[in-house]
């Protein structure tokens, strides 16, 4: 009996610390798996951002989908110009004499491919769509793209996001809801990684400073 209740405390010993131990690492490992899965969706969204300002640049408006934004990269052209401030004489009816105008020249220098300027010799741009997470490669990024009123004024603006939900998909489920409620100044707040916007003028991102440093 007394061997038999020995063996019963050991094995309970063994459970609880076995139990405080999971409750220290878990959400330890959580969230060094969850920061690490982050880090690498938000470089692929900066990626996309950079895209879609070239976008605008050459074209006015930001692309709606990823098979035309991958296109642009590959067969678009920047080009390239020089303003200079200028000046010339111009006689003037009114006060009959010759009065200095002043001008801005614009100088066409040259072109460059849009790829050769935003990726050099990396072809990453033709993965934008993929959320670049082992196990969910198949899953894409949700991209829209509009023109809005603002203060008077048409505006482009343009959204990307993806949910926690997917990029946490094998994560315990009580943690993954936790993070989905996050309210903090050193988070990403809310249920998804949002870029951009569809109400305001804005090209950043819902994640904070930290992703924006470089990466080891």
């Amino acid at each position: 009996m007394k061997l038999g209740l020995q063996v019963v405390l050991w094995i309970a010993s063994i459970f609880f610390a076995y139990k405080i131990y999971d409750a220290i690492s878990g959400p330890i490992k959580f969230n060094q798996i969850k920061n690490e899965r982050y880090a690498d969706v938000i470089d692929r969204m900066k990626d996309i951002r950079a895209a879609q300002i070239a976008h605008k640049d050459v074209k006015g408006i930001y692309s709606n989908n990823f098979d035309s934004l991958v296109k642009f990269v590959d067969e678009g052209i920047f080009t390239l110009i020089e303003k200079r401030d200028s000046s010339y004489l111009e006689y003037d009816r009114t006060y009959r004499i010759d009065m200095l105008r002043e001008i801005i020249v614009i100088d066409t220098l040259g072109f460059v491919p849009v790829k050769d300027s935003l990726f050099k010799n990396s072809n990453r741009y033709k993965r934008m769509a993929n959320v670049p997470v082992k196990g969910i490669e198949d899953s894409t990024f949700q991209i829209k793209a509009q023109v809005i009123n603002k203060n008077g004024y048409n505006v482009p603006v343009f959204e990307v996001k993806i949910a926690k939900n997917i990029i946490l998909f094998d994560q315990d489920k009580d943690f993954v809801e936790q993070e989905n409620e996050t309210v903090s100044v050193d988070g990403v707040n809310g249920p998804e990684i949002v870029l951009g916007s569809l109400t305001n003028v804005s090209t950043n991102g819902n994640w904070p400073t930290i992703f924006d440093a470089p990466r080891q």
